[in-house]
């Protein structure tokens, strides 16, 4: 029997999750504030923390940064409102798991099994430094069960300085990805510094990442810093590192388990303090089996590894991210996605993702006058991936709430027939929990455990 603390200022579902626990053979005990809790954990020996995010006055996060001060308790965070700036910081701050209300009663028992298994561990430190002001947040958006275990991730890697190496298709935002670990991470205050690797031409990246001394080449008139200096201190983020030419992968190698590099026509080695962020689109193994990348860099990247998901595979973000670009691109004039508009995006394939997206949203708000986006603003190639049943009647010219919730139920049938009635693969081709799946089945209850 472990000591489970809850701290919740939501009386009913405080009750309801200690009665769940208690069933489970735990002791319980609860708390309505941040102060409370922290009452609790200084009074009694707790394995694990149930803790909710939003409540009055101290919020869970303020629970999250003064607990390790009184004792090692694994913490996993509740929210019924979940984005990616708050679930990244909640792990950063040392949550074992970040959980979206309502919470399946299989969920709760995976997750709670896994934090006693791990209570004995201690809990990493909060990182040192303020929150990144509001224009530097909210640049991931997604709400999708995958892009949530993306910012979970996320939160997990910011506070290591270990090398990371982030995966997926062309435009799903992997920079914003490094730009996350960096703002999260100890490094914040110091540069980060961007190279697009497939960029650069091969016979001047070596200049470019280590720098060069004069003389070191023809047009060398003068001492040059390369981007590994530049980032001395801070991270450099490697992008499209699968395109880099073979003689400059040893010598990235050689950086990595040295901290040193060599500038072009040097005879002397530079001592460098930096954390390394790569990413690729390219299959690195099969690069590797056709010898076109080194094994050995490979594995020294991918010591903590991230994949982002394409647009295609969390269609339930399309709208929210849409609507994200529009809010950017208004300023002074707010515009909104007719009913219409948003079946034609929801039926595109995305193949150039993120970025596809942004492009398509920044010209439909320039071609469109008035307030409201509709179809003829939004221009996309070829014809739409994904059609909608005919047998499914939806009124595209009436409220955009009844709109949305129409294109939604096609989509959970769509997902369903394709998943042959699996709910949890059909959850995952939506890009959502299973949760959230049954509470979007009319009279659908999830089963029992």
């Amino acid at each position: 029997m472990a000591r489970i603390l809850i701290v919740d200022d939501d009386i009913a579902f405080r009750g309801s999750l200690a009665e769940t626990v208690a069933d489970l053979g735990h002791e319980v005990l609860e708390a309505g504030s941040t102060a409370a809790g922290l009452r609790l954990l200084a009074a009694h020996a707790v394995d694990v923390a149930f803790v909710d995010l939003r409540m009055p006055d101290e919020d869970g996060l303020v629970f999250l940064q003064r607990a390790p001060d009184i004792a090692s308790v694994a913490c996993i965070m509740l929210t019924a409102y979940a984005s990616g700036d708050n679930t990244i910081e909640a792990i950063r701050l040392g949550a074992f798991d970040h959980l979206t209300k309502p919470v399946s009663r299989a969920a709760l028992v995976d997750t709670l099994e896994r934090a006693l298994r791990q209570a004995a561990a201690a809990s990493p430190e909060p990182a040192d430094g303020q929150a990144p002001p509001a224009s530097e947040r909210n640049q991931l958006i997604g709400d999708s069960q995958a892009m949530r275990q993306v910012f979970k991730q996320i939160g997990r890697a910011a506070t290591s300085d270990a090398t990371v190496l982030v995966l997926g298709e062309t435009g799903t935002g992997k920079e914003l990805v490094a730009r996350a670990l960096h703002r999260n991470g100890a490094r914040a205050a110091r540069p980060f510094v961007a190279v697009n690797c497939a960029a650069i031409p091969a016979e001047l990246i070596e200049s470019e990442l280590f720098g060069h001394v004069r003389g070191a080449f023809s047009g060398a008139t003068a001492n040059r810093v390369g981007r590994f200096e530049q980032a001395d201190g801070g991270t450099l983020f490697l992008d499209e590192i699968g395109d880099m030419a073979l003689p400059t992968q040893a010598k990235i190698l050689r950086v990595l388990q040295e901290r040193e590099l060599t500038p072009v026509g040097a005879h002397t080695s530079l001592k460098v303090d930096v954390r390394v962020i790569a990413a690729t689109h390219r299959d690195l193994p099969q690069e590797i089996r056709e010898g076109r990348f080194r094994e050995d860099l490979w594995y020294r990247l991918q010591v903590l590894s991230i994949k982002v998901p394409p647009l295609r595979e969390r269609l339930g973000d399309i709208l929210p991210i849409a609507e994200h670009f529009l809010r950017e691109q208004a300023g002074d004039t707010p515009k909104y996605i007719s009913p219409a508009a948003a079946r034609r995006l929801l039926q595109h394939g995305w193949p150039g993702n993120v970025r596809e997206l942004r492009n398509t949203i920044e010209r439909a708000a320039v071609m469109s006058h008035g307030a409201c986006i509709e179809p003829e603003h939004i221009e996309l190639p070829g014809a739409p991936v994904f059609g909608t049943p005919a047998d499914v009647a939806i009124d595209w010219d009436g409220e955009l709430a009844v709109a949305v919730a129409q294109v939604e139920r096609v989509m959970v049938q769509r997902a369903l027939h394709a998943a042959n009635g699996n709910r949890a693969e059909a959850a995952r081709r939506l890009g959502i929990s299973r949760q959230q799946l049954y509470r979007k089945l009319e009279g659908q209850e999830p089963p029992a455990g």
